[in-house]
């Protein structure tokens, strides 16, 4: 006598379980579909984020580089002074300025060295044309001719950064009153 398996007959009270697996893949696989999307799609935040944030970071330190030079005034070094403004320069703010050599030329040589530095700066804001304008607080500190008294001075600034190629250029400059 063989053993054989008997067959129940289907009853209501006991359903069939076939729609159980095939139902647990496509709610695996639209879990997964979903987990992948949410996952691009924070990736491409996040990248939008890091490239902003690493845009910032190249602007504020050229400003402030910038404005440390600008700031820090050589008379014996005029010359060398003005080449350098005038190499980080471009547009409106270059023009002007070499319009005005000169005079500037002149200032610097009969001025007290001074030594500038920028305390700190931010992006106020971020322009269709891809320049930033940014707030930079500076201060100069420079001694009297006579040499006796050390005199601060802390200026706001604007400027508009301007990319020019692989570096940033001023484009315009204005002190905040």
């Amino acid at each position: 006598m063989s053993l054989r398996r008997l067959k129940l007959p289907r009853q209501w009270w006991k359903p069939s379980r076939q729609w159980v697996m095939p139902l647990a893949m496509t709610v695996a696989v639209l879990v997964a579909a979903g987990a992948i999307t949410a996952s691009s799609l924070i990736l491409v935040t996040h990248r939008k984020h890091h490239e902003l944030a690493m845009k910032e970071v190249d602007v504020l330190g050229f400003a402030r580089s910038f404005m440390t030079t600008f700031t820090s005034l050589d008379p014996f070094h005029a010359n060398a002074y003005v080449d350098r403004i005038l190499a980080n320069g471009t547009g409106d703010f270059a023009k002007q300025y070499r319009d005005k050599v000169n005079e500037v030329l002149l200032n610097v040589a009969q001025a007290e060295p001074t030594k500038g530095i920028a305390l700190d700066a931010g992006v106020e804001r971020w322009n269709d044309d891809g320049s930033a304008s940014v707030l930079v607080a500076t201060e100069v500190t420079y001694k009297t001719p006579d040499g006796k008294q050390t005199i601060e001075s802390t200026n706001r600034w604007v400027l508009t950064a301007q990319r020019e190629g692989d570096q940033w250029k001023i484009s315009s400059l204005q002190q905040v009153i």
